[in-house]
């Protein structure tokens, strides 16, 4: 996902749980046909690799059509040998090295962050893809043990020139502030999956947003 002079773009995250790889195919590309999005990032915890597997195999044509980014988090090995076209990693997952020799230099490697400019340069002078900076907002996907301000993605724009994802509670609600601040992409889960008019609706909010954000 190369920085762009385009308006900021929508990365979108699974839920954190996906019982039926087909079903939630179905539920993606309601979703796709909602408006743009850049990538899809496949996040299960506390599952098989064939689970994770079959989630993949499921959305990788609908990606490959949309042109989304199918991003796999947390395991580059596994994101590698099932063709994904990126890996996201934590700070406590493989070392941004070794995601990078799994995923060979055509691929994306982005990196969390959180709230620190220094762990982000760090990240950007290996070679991370993009950083990505948060909880914004209080989430309810997972546990963040950091909060970040919009400031933040202002800075990051001033002085680095690797992309910057703003993630954490995301919503077509508050998600303006961010957009202004600077951010590349929002990642949003739960301010899609959950929004009351469905996906397809959600989409296409966040496409409004990003188009007029104020």
């Amino acid at each position: 996902m190369p920085r762009a002079a385009d308006p900021c773009r929508l990365y979108l995250i699974t839920p954190p749980r996906i019982d039926v790889p087909d079903g939630f195919a179905a539920i993606l590309a309601e979703a796709l046909a909602g408006g743009d999005v850049a990538a899809l990032q496949v996040r299960l915890k506390d599952v098989s690799d064939d689970h994770i597997g079959a989630v993949v195999r499921a959305l990788q044509p609908l990606c490959e059509a949309s042109d989304v980014a199918l991003i796999l988090n947390d395991r580059p090995d596994l994101a590698a040998r099932l063709g994904c076209d990126g890996v996201h990693i934590g700070q406590t997952d493989a070392p941004y090295a070794e995601a990078r020799r799994a995923m060979g230099k055509d691929r994306i490697v982005g990196v969390t962050c959180h709230d620190s400019r220094h762990l982000a340069m760090e990240a950007a002078e290996a070679g991370a893809d993009y950083v990505a900076f948060g909880a914004f907002f209080p989430t309810s996907t997972k546990d963040a043990s950091t909060h970040a301000e919009p400031e933040l993605l202002e800075i990051w724009q001033e002085v680095m020139q690797t992309p910057c994802v703003a993630i954490g509670g995301i919503t077509v609600d508050n998600c303006g502030p961010l957009i202004e601040a600077g951010a590349d992409f929002l990642a949003v889960s739960a301010g899609v999956w959950a929004y009351p008019q469905g996906p397809r609706a959600a989409v296409a909010a966040f496409a409004a947003r990003l188009a007029s954000p104020l």
